[in-house]
Formats: structure tokens, C-alpha cells, sequence
């Protein structure tokens, strides 16, 4: 797996979500991970960008701040979007078009909604995509299985938090 020119994108990593039961792993487990994944495409001097959601009818100032366990550092690209997807009505592909990203490694909260609806729409644009596993989950095991099982392996390739951070070493 070659990830040199891919960016990470983490999706809704933020307290009120996190604190979301979530299966087949907690949304702890998800952060930790993917702070793992940030941590070494910084190191890499890869792209880093947090997409939060806010919700225009009923926004929630202290459940839409990203989690402080994910080390939001001063380069990171935050993109805040109104919807599933990360980039539909956000700058999010001009900023990865800028940075030079040619491909995407995708992880966040929940994986059948805005990881799977950001996955769709980054395919739709040509970006190749890489799935991190284990720093995503849904609502229940089965809705995360489907997606990575049927959707994801469809679209990219599917790879745990450890083979990408390796990959990125190389």
C-alpha cells in the first residue's frame, strides 16, 4: 500500500457523537486510532483534516467541539459540514486539490453514514480511498460490517490503523 500524496480524513470525531454506544468498537476506541493515524501523517508531513458536523436547526456549541484525545494541532485542515458527507457545501476537495492529496485515508464516526456518504462522493471525484477499519464504527456491528464488507471493498481497500501507520513509514 503506497500512501505518499494521501491525506487522512477523520469524520465527526466530536464529543456528542463519541459519547454515541457504538459497535463493533466505542467511540474511544475510534479516537485513539485515529489520533494514531493523525499523529503519523503529520509526522509523514501529510494532510490532516477533522470534519465536524454542526446541525444548522439545533446546533450544540459543547457536543460539536472535536474531542481533545484527537490532539488537534495548528496545521490540521478543520472542515465543518451540514450533512453527511464531507463534500457537499464545504471547501474539502479545493483544500485536498491545494495540498496535493491524490488519494484519501478515511476513518471517523459512523462508518454507514458520513464515512460511507464522504467515501461515495470522494470516489465520484477520483480520489482512490483506503478504509482504516478500526477507526471507524456505526450504531450497530451489522451496519458497520455492510459497509465495510460491501461498500468499502468496493470503493478502496480496506487496511487496520497499524498496516496504514506502517505504510506511512516506508
Amino acid at each position: 500500500m503506497e500512501l505518499a500524496g494521501y491525506a487522512v480524513v477523520l469524520i465527526d470525531l466530536q464529543r456528542r457523537i463519541v459519547a454515541l454506544d457504538t459497535e463493533p468498537r466505542p467511540g474511544t476506541e475510534v479516537v485513539a486510532n485515529g489520533r494514531l493515524l493523525a499523529d503519523a501523517f503529520r509526522t509523514a508531513g501529510q494532510p490532516v483534516v477533522l470534519v465536524r458536523v454542526e446541525n444548522l436547526d439545533n446546533p450544540q456549541p459543547e457536543g460539536d467541539q472535536l474531542v481533545d484525545e484527537l490532539g488537534v494541532s495548528p496545521g490540521d485542515l478543520v472542515v465543518t459540514k451540514h450533512q453527511w458527507g464531507a463534500f457537499h457545501g464545504t471547501p474539502l476537495d479545493l483544500h485536498l486539490r491545494r495540498a496535493g492529496a491524490r488519494g484519501i485515508v478515511l476513518g471517523g464516526l459512523m462508518t454507514n453514514f458520513g464515512v460511507e456518504s464522504t467515501a461515495r462522493d470522494g470516489d465520484e471525484l477520483g480520489y482512490p480511498l483506503v478504509f482504516a477499519e478500526d477507526a471507524m464504527a456505526s450504531i450497530t456491528a451489522t451496519a458497520h460490517r455492510f459497509a465495510v464488507d460491501t461498500i468499502f471493498a468496493r470503493l478502496g481497500t480496506v487496511a487496520s490503523t497499524s498496516d496504514i501507520v506502517a505504510a506511512l513509514g516506508r
